[in-house]
C-alpha cells in the first residue's frame, strides 16, 4: 500500500519582514524539499489549524501545546527562533521539536559592527559639532588588542567570540561551569558581552556588584535577553561615569511597559538617557537571508 505523501506545513508570518516567508523563501524551500513532501505555506492561525491535521512536519513561530491533539500525523515541529518562549519544550511521543541554531554568525556581525563603530567614534556626542575633527582625534582606537568577556558561551557566544578573534580581540568565554573565574576576568575587560538565555537563572546577573568589577573604559553589550541586566544599576553606572558605554539590543519586558519601579530604557526619549547608552529594538539577528538560513539548517540536519 502506498504511503501518503508527507506534508510540510509552514506558518511563518511575522511583522518583521525578514522573519516572514516571502515568495522567494517559499521557492527556495520547495527546491530543498524536492518531491519528498508537499509544501503548504499559510498566512494565518486559522489557515494553519485547518491544515494541521494532515501535516507531517511544521515550521512555525508559535505553537500551543493543545494543538498537538489536532496533529495526529505530526513528526516534526520546527521554529526558526532560538528562544524557547513561543513553542512547547516537550511534545508527544514521536514528535521532534527543533529550535534554530543558525543565529550566531548573524549576531556576531552585529556585535562586531557595534564595537567597530564605537571604537571609531561613530556614537560620540562631539559628532553634533561642526567638523569635529580635533574633538574626535583622541577618542578613537582599534579593537585589535582589546579584551572581550562573553557571558553565555553557547552556540551564539562562541560565534561572537570567533568573529572577534578574527579582529584581534582577546576573548574569554563564560558559562555555568567556570563562573567562579569571572571576577578576575572582568578586571581588565574592555567589553562585557551578554549572550545569555532568558531563564530565571540569569535574572539580573549583570548587577551593580558585577558592573563595579569592570574598569571605567569598559562597554556593556547585551544581545541575549533583557532580564540578564539590572537596568537601574546600568543607568547609575553610566550616569556616574563608572562605565564607558552600553549597547542594548534587548530589554526587560520588551516591548511592553516595564514593571512599576523599573527604569524606562526602551521607551525613553533619547534626551532622557545618557548619550553613551545605544539602543536597538531587538534587531541583532535581522538578515535578508534569515528564513533561507533556517530552512537550510533543517535540510542539513536531515529533518526536511
Amino acid at each position: 500500500m502506498t504511503q501518503p505523501k508527507e506534508t510540510l506545513l509552514v506558518w511563518v508570518a511575522w511583522p518583521e519582514k525578514c522573519f516572514s516567508v516571502n515568495a522567494a523563501d517559499a521557492a527556495y524551500l520547495r527546491t530543498l524539499v524536492g518531491d519528498s513532501a508537499d509544501v503548504v505555506v499559510v498566512k494565518s492561525e486559522r489557515e494553519f489549524l485547518r491544515e494541521l491535521p494532515r501535516a507531517t512536519k511544521a515550521i512555525v513561530w508559535s505553537f500551543k501545546a493543545e494543538w498537538f491533539v489536532h496533529a495526529p500525523r505530526l513528526k516534526l515541529l520546527a521554529t526558526p527562533g532560538a528562544g524557547r518562549e513561543l513553542v512547547p519544550r516537550t511534545a508527544p511521543a514521536g514528535v521532534t521539536i527543533h529550535f534554530g541554531r543558525f543565529h550566531g554568525p548573524i549576531m556576531a556581525e552585529t556585535v562586531a559592527g557595534f564595537m567597530l563603530a564605537w571604537a571609531r567614534g561613530f556614537f560620540r556626542p562631539e559628532r553634533s559639532e561642526f567638523w569635529p575633527r580635533v574633538a574626535l582625534s583622541d577618542k578613537c582606537y582599534r579593537v585589535a588588542g582589546t579584551k572581550a568577556v562573553i557571558l553565555g558561551y553557547g552556540l551564539i557566544g562562541r560565534a561572537i567570540g570567533g568573529k572577534l578573534m578574527q579582529l584581534g580581540v582577546s576573548v574569554a568565554g563564560f558559562h555555568r561551569a567556570n563562573m567562579r573565574d569571572l571576577p578576575a576576568a572582568l578586571a581588565d575587560a574592555d567589553w562585557l558581552i551578554c549572550a545569555l538565555p532568558g531563564d530565571t537563572a540569569t535574572d539580573n546577573l549583570v548587577n551593580e556588584q558585577l558592573l563595579h568589577k569592570l574598569p571605567q573604559r569598559a562597554v556593556l553589550v547585551n544581545v541575549g535577553r533583557g532580564n540578564a541586566v539590572d537596568e537601574r544599576a546600568l543607568l547609575d553606572a553610566l550616569r556616574a561615569k563608572r562605565l564607558a558605554g552600553a549597547y542594548l539590543d534587548v530589554f526587560r519586558g520588551e516591548p511592553s511597559p516595564v514593571r512599576k519601579g523599573e527604569p524606562v530604557i526602551y521607551g525613553a526619549e533619547y534626551g532622557h538617557l545618557p548619550w553613551n547608552l545605544i539602543r536597538m529594538p531587538h534587531t541583532c539577528a535581522f538578515s535578508n537571508d534569515y528564513m533561507r538560513r533556517a530552512f537550510k539548517e533543517l535540510k542539513d540536519d536531515g529533518l526536511i
